[in-house]
């Protein structure tokens, strides 16, 4: 089990390097970096080895295993305000037969409506179009021993336009480590986005030219170039410290290794009482050591709380999350639901 976990370790800190801002913005799929929900937002994307229930569809799929019944749960993003970018996030975790735990999501993205534009009409006035990118997931994760977690998520990814249109299929994977000798430590790894690449696809790529005599049109398709997906390698820690009976406080650090941007470090805490509220703050900081610049539009400190109501045999969680981002726009906004069973 300790080689397991030592092994996981030392292919994190091989690829601890592997962030290439150089190849910033060469990435496709990039709606596959973006958080959804709530709690993981209010630290940052720090909580890789702590994330338990539907939310480590996102942050560690291994945290769905940690669930005692089923999760419902639901969030809408106001992504970079001002930019009138929208995200809803719905999802379903619930335990199966056979000791495991089955996981369903979608998210997607919505960009607004954006005016037709043309090289004979730059001004518009042909009407709108609406953006649109979805991503839908299946997942499993089980628990395999008193201490180890793990699971893999397989996803689709769809982008589109009117008339174009992109589709493939990744998956991410993810394991926590819990020991039982160290009281509420935990720690955690996971791959996201790992698969082939693809490209667009329609009409849209398609361009009307004379032929080479000259004396009529005809319709040409152009190719459109593969791109990759934007993979990740998170690895995280976190311990647990029990105050006065009923209150408890978590801290945790998390390295985000990206294949096609900075890497990005997270340190966060969160302050819980008994099972009723809980307040989470964070700092992110991106490795700018290679052109000394900040590029993210996120930046700094994210914060969020949530309120535990008692319903029933469960209970009904209502969360919050802000991001901080650059000048340009107003931050980023998350509120969040989930029926707890």
């Amino acid at each position: 089990m300790k080689n397991i976990v030592l092994t996981s370790a030392l292919l994190a800190a091989l690829s601890a390097f592997a962030g290439n801002p150089v190849r910033s913005g060469s990435a496709g799929a990039s709606e596959l970096l973006v958080n959804p929900w709530a709690r993981t937002a209010g630290w940052g994307e720090g909580n890789t080895a702590n994330v338990r229930g539907f939310e480590g569809l996102y942050g560690n799929v291994a945290g769905i295993a940690r669930i005692n019944g089923m999760q419902v749960g639901f969030a809408n993003t106001q992504w970079l305000m001002g930019s009138g970018i929208t995200l809803n996030a719905g999802s379903l975790v619930t335990p199966t037969s056979n000791g495991g735990v089955l996981g369903i999501h979608i998210t997607n993205m919505n960009y607004g409506d954006i005016e037709v534009t043309t090289e004979d009409q730059p001004d518009g006035g042909l009407g709108s179009y609406r953006p649109s990118a979805t991503v839908i997931g299946l997942a499993y994760a089980k628990k395999f021993t008193q201490s180890i977690f793990g699971g893999i998520n397989i996803k689709m990814y769809n982008s589109a336009v009117n008339n174009l249109s992109a589709t493939g299929v990744c998956f991410d994977a993810g394991v926590q480590y819990i020991p039982t000798n160290v009281k509420d430590f935990s720690f955690g790894i996971t791959m996201r986005n790992i698969g082939p690449s693809f490209s667009y696809r329609g009409d849209g790529l398609s361009i009307v030219l004379p032929v080479p005599t000259g004396l009529y049109t005809n319709s040409f398709q152009n190719r459109s170039e593969d791109f990759e997906l934007p993979t990740q390698l998170a690895i995280g820690a976190s311990k647990g410290f029990d105050l006065v009976e009923g209150h408890k406080i978590t801290f945790a650090g998390n390295f985000i290794s990206n294949s096609f941007k900075k890497d990005q470090f997270t340190v966060g805490a969160e302050y819980a009482y008994k099972e009723l509220f809980a307040l989470r703050a964070s700092w992110a900081q991106f490795d700018n050591r290679f052109d000394g610049l900040r590029s993210e539009a996120i930046t700094g400190p994210a914060a969020g709380f949530t309120f535990n109501l008692p319903m029933g045999d469960g209970k009904l969680d209502l969360s919050y999350a802000y991001r901080m981002t650059n000048s340009a726009f107003g931050g980023i906004h998350t509120v969040g639901t989930a029926i707890v069973l």
